[in-house]
């Protein structure tokens, strides 16, 4: 079975963290993003991964050149111009030749879905196209699919105004697709998989959907990917994973519910608690985190204060006595794109 994988997207609700790197090359608990996606789908039967690049493709290849992770091998397609999803997939599935079933998967979705169970369902329905579901407390934010009982897609409703929705099943971002799927779009075309392609196939009766309880997280917003650390750490997803690496943590600081990533220091009197602090940063004396999100060799200076999902970017400095809540340090007025 081969999955294309989508790491195409600029990732700007996590800014300034994706500044310096695609989201999916961000760590979650010490591990990337990317390399747990990959792991999962090479868990359940995948063998070649073909990713699907576009906003700072070198950082994938460089990471792994010898075109493996998690014992999956790895292929590239890089757009030439954003295709947006649907054209993404079309594209990435024309250059690795593809002509048989293939899943398709968002690359920051974490899910402990098993995809070999979606392709043996979606071989049963005799589909077209098989979405994954899970229910959500809000499903305006996203595609909502409504089904009959027999599992056959009745509409593809993306984004729907709040209180309007149909059902609270949406879109998970993993798919199964037929090669008739590809010739839905265009070469070279820009398509919308969401707004475009998904109802056209619920209108031709071909596409079909199952819901499950697996977990399932949107990793794409400070919130998510903050979540996604904290369920790790705690066991809310499987085996609890420790949440510090780094030896530099003195006896005096303070360490609650928090990713403290290798090679951090942080001082005597300082508190960290339900945040993520990557590699190499410095947290100064009497310093507080909470629920926030402190990037790679960034320095948070003595009794500052970083709170209510504040994001310091890859070598930031936030300076003594300040107070940085809920914002990003450097200001976004400064980001060079």
């Amino acid at each position: 079975m081969r999955a294309i994988v989508l790491v195409g997207g600029f990732g700007t609700r996590l800014r300034p963290l994706t500044l310096t790197r695609p989201k999916q090359m961000l760590p979650v608990v010490g591990v990337t993003m990317f390399e747990r996606v990959i792991a999962a789908l090479g868990r359940h039967g995948v063998d070649e991964a073909v990713i699907s690049l576009g906003y700072q493709p070198d950082r994938f290849i460089q990471a792994f050149p010898d075109n493996e992770c998690a014992g999956v091998r790895l292929t590239y397609a890089t757009e030439p111009e954003p295709l947006d999803t649907a054209g993404a997939i079309a594209f990435a599935a024309r250059q690795a030749g593809i002509a048989e079933t293939f899943l398709a998967v968002n690359g920051d979705v974490l899910t402990d879905l098993d995809y070999a169970w979606l392709v043996d369902q979606h071989r049963r329905f005799g589909a077209e196209g098989t979405l994954h579901l899970t229910s959500v407390d809000d499903p305006s934010r996203f595609g909502v699919v409504p089904t009959d009982d027999a599992g056959r897609v009745e509409q593809f409703v993306e984004k729907p105004p709040a209180g309007t929705e149909p059902t609270n099943e949406i879109n998970a971002g993993s798919y199964v697709l037929e090669p008739s799927f590809i010739d839905r779009v265009g070469l070279g075309e820009r398509l919308s998989i969401e707004r475009v392609v998904f109802p056209a196939m619920a209108a031709d009766r071909s596409l079909y959907a199952i819901g499950t309880d697996h977990y399932w997280l949107d990793a794409g917003t400070p919130e998510a990917y903050l979540q996604a650390n904290l369920d790790l750490i705690t066991g809310r997803r499987g085996h609890a994973e420790p949440g510090v690496a780094s030896q530099g943590v003195h006896h005096g600081a303070h360490i609650d519910h928090s990713v403290i990533d290798v090679d951090v220091v942080v001082e005597d009197g300082a508190t960290v608690r339900r945040s993520v602090v990557m590699s190499g940063a410095i947290i100064r004396a009497g310093a507080r985190i909470e629920d926030s999100i402190v990037g790679a060799r960034a320095v948070v200076g003595a009794t500052a204060s970083v709170t209510d999902h504040a994001m310091v970017g890859d070598d930031a400095e936030v300076e003594d006595g300040m107070d940085v809540a809920g914002r990003s340090v450097p200001d976004p007025s400064t980001w060079q794109v």
